[in-house]
C-alpha cells in the first residue's frame, strides 16, 4: 500500500512515520507541502501518488487559534479542503485526524459518533467544519477523531507536568476536565489498522478508560516515584483563552466495529514514561 502523510514531522506524524513499516509510505511537512497552497498538495500528491492520504498536520495551538482564527481555519479547514479535493481527484482514500473539541463538553457519558457538533472554540470549529466539508467532498473518507494527545517528539501534559515537578514541590492541577489520554504511539497503530481495513465514516479513537488532568497529573508523579503534592482545583481558577470541554469522553464503539481495541490510557503512559526515560529527556 502507497501512503502519504502530511503532518509528518508533528507529534502524531512523528509516530506513523516509526510504526508504518510494512508500507511504502512519504512523510511530508509543511517545508514539503503547505497545505494551504492548494497547488504544493496537488503537486505532492501527484508525486507520491498515494493509495491513502492521512492528514495529521492542524494548527492545535488551542489558544493560539483564539486571536488567529484565519490561521486556524486556513490550516485547520481549508487545508483540509485542499487535500480532500486533491485526493479526490487522485482517487486516494483519506484518513483526517480530528478531535473531541468539536464538541462542547456537556454531556456526562460518552460521544457517540453521530452526536451534534457544537464546538465552543475556534480550534474546535475549525475542525468541525473541516469535518462536514471533507464528509461533502469525499463522502468516503474517514475522520478519526481523538483526544487529549500525548507523546514523544513534541509538546505534551506528561512531559510539562514533570518539568513542572523538576522545579516545584505542589502543583496546582484542574479537576472538573475530564477525557481520555491517548498514547500518539497506541492512535499510530489504530490509523494504520483503520486504513489497511479501508475505513470510511467517523470513528472515534482514543486509549481506554478517563480521567481528569489532575487524576491524569496524579498518576504521572506516582508512577515516576515523585514527593510533588498534586492539589485539585477547578479550571476557573485557570483563565485561558479558548473555553474547554467539561467533558469530551469518547465512545470506543465506532472503532471496536473495525476490531480494533486500544490499551487504556494508564498502560499507554507507562510505555510513553520508558520511552522518554531511554531517550534521556531531563
Amino acid at each position: 500500500m502507497r501512503v502519504t502523510i502530511f503532518g509528518a514531522t508533528g507529534m502524531l506524524g512523528k509516530a506513523l512515520m516509526q510504526q508504518w513499516t510494512a508500507d511504502s509510505v512519504v512523510g511530508l511537512g509543511s517545508k514539503d507541502a503547505d497545505i494551504r497552497n492548494p497547488q504544493q498538495v496537488a503537486q505532492a500528491i501527484k508525486q507520491t501518488n498515494p493509495e491513502w492520504i492521512v492528514l495529521s498536520a492542524a494548527y492545535t495551538d488551542v489558544d493560539g487559534c483564539e486571536s488567529n482564527q484565519q490561521l486556524a481555519f486556513d490550516v485547520n479547514c481549508q487545508g483540509p479542503v485542499n487535500v480532500a479535493r486533491a485526493a479526490k481527484d487522485s482517487g486516494a482514500r483519506l484518513l483526517f485526524v480530528s478531535t473531541d473539541y468539536v464538541f462542547d463538553g456537556s454531556k456526562n457519558w460518552p460521544y457517540q459518533i453521530d452526536d451534534p457538533r457544537a464546538p465552543r472554540s475556534v480550534y474546535g470549529r475549525s475542525k468541525a467544519e473541516a469535518e462536514t466539508q471533507l464528509a461533502a467532498i469525499l463522502p468516503g473518507c474517514c475522520i478519526a477523531r481523538t483526544s487529549w494527545l500525548f507523546g514523544s517528539g513534541g509538546k505534551c501534559f506528561p512531559d510539562t507536568i514533570l518539568k513542572l515537578a523538576a522545579t516545584r514541590p505542589e502543583l496546582d492541577v484542574v479537576n472538573d476536565q475530564r477525557g481520555s489520554p491517548t498514547y500518539t504511539a497506541d492512535l499510530a497503530d489504530a490509523i494504520i489498522r483503520l486504513c489497511r481495513k479501508n475505513a470510511s465514516g467517523i470513528v472515534h479513537a482514543t486509549n481506554r478508560g478517563e480521567c481528569t488532568w489532575f487524576e491524569f497529573a496524579r498518576e504521572i508523579i506516582a508512577r515516576e516515584g515523585l514527593n510533588t503534592v498534586v492539589r485539585p482545583t477547578t479550571t476557573d481558577k485557570f483563565p485561558r483563552p479558548a473555553p474547554r470541554p467539561a467533558y469530551s469522553v469518547l465512545s470506543p464503539e465506532s472503532l471496536e466495529k473495525y476490531g480494533i481495541q486500544l490499551p487504556s490510557w494508564q498502560d499507554g503512559l507507562s510505555r510513553y514514561l520508558s520511552a522518554r526515560k531511554s531517550s534521556n529527556i531531563p
